[in-house]
């Protein structure tokens, strides 16, 4: 349920009630939020800190990562938003409600889709168009019968014309593609992942950190220094946003993993 991906969609009901479960008892103050992960215990969601020690207690149906001190909850089939203390921001009104991005998130209340701010407000304005990128480029490509190749403008290494595709990614590394299979090179040509995955893909929003990588149907996700983070075995992974992702389990069973690779349901 990163970024604004998940949208639930469910028929509005019980509002109040859900908003009166929200606001029932209290939560210790919290204001390093960023580093409080969803966790989920049987079928109730709570947040957890980075020792998988239970923070937020197990109250909602569903939880989303703190993304800007905020994170969409569900209880029952509406959502609302928390703060890190566990305090509401808005009531659980909601039919639909995405993660919050550059001061904004998308919600759905009455059949109308609206974005507010930080405060639950309604806004007006459009937002401000995204800032233009400017890549980073590592070095050149060489082509040769067919064949492509790279050279890196900074030191000596030259990766041979034996690829049939080659994009360049984040901290140095490079996504190579022989035939049907993904692997990835150091900034010194020397393989850090061989080609045997499906696919490698990393997302811009995130600063393309964390790629998924995919074989044999299965999912993982790659560290910064292009060797494997996890393993391929999940039936799902989401892009990681602010330093957690959402994966779904061979069985079924939805969680959050953070930059370590731990994972933080039962």
């Amino acid at each position: 349920m990163s970024g604004f991906s998940p949208f639930y969609c469910f028929p509005k009901s019980a509002a109040l009630l859900a908003l009166a479960l929200l606001l029932t008892g209290t939560s210790p103050a919290q204001s390093t939020s960023a580093r409080l992960v969803p966790f989920r215990q049987g079928t109730k969601w709570g947040y957890a800190d980075q020792r998988r020690r239970l923070v937020l207690p197990l109250r909602f149906d569903e939880a989303g990562p703190f993304v800007q001190e905020l994170a969409w909850v569900r209880i029952g089939p509406l959502y609302g938003y928390i703060d890190g203390g566990g305090n509401p921001v808005t009531p659980v009104q909601f039919t639909k409600a995405s993660t919050f991005s550059r001061n904004r998130a998308t919600v759905e209340l009455n059949g109308e889709t609206f974005q507010i701010d930080g405060t639950g407000q309604r806004l007006t304005t459009p937002p401000e168009p995204e800032p233009e990128t400017e890549f980073l480029t590592q070095g050149d490509l060489t082509r040769q019968n067919g064949k492509v190749g790279f050279r890196f403008t900074v030191g000596q290494a030259v990766v041979p014309n034996v690829y049939d595709e080659i994009l360049e990614n984040y901290n140095g590394l490079l996504f190579v593609r022989q035939g049907t299979k993904w692997g990835v090179l150091n900034n010194k040509g020397k393989v850090t992942l061989p080609l045997e995955y499906d696919t490698i893909k990393a997302i811009e929003t995130n600063n393309f950190a964390y790629p998924v990588v995919e074989q044999q149907g299965k999912f993982g996700y790659l560290a910064e220094d292009g060797t494997l983070l996890v393993a391929p075995k999940y039936q799902a992974a989401e892009p990681f946003v602010a330093d957690v992702a959402r994966v779904t389990t061979a069985d079924g069973r939805s969680g959050y993993i953070d930059t370590r690779g731990r994972e933080y349901f039962d």
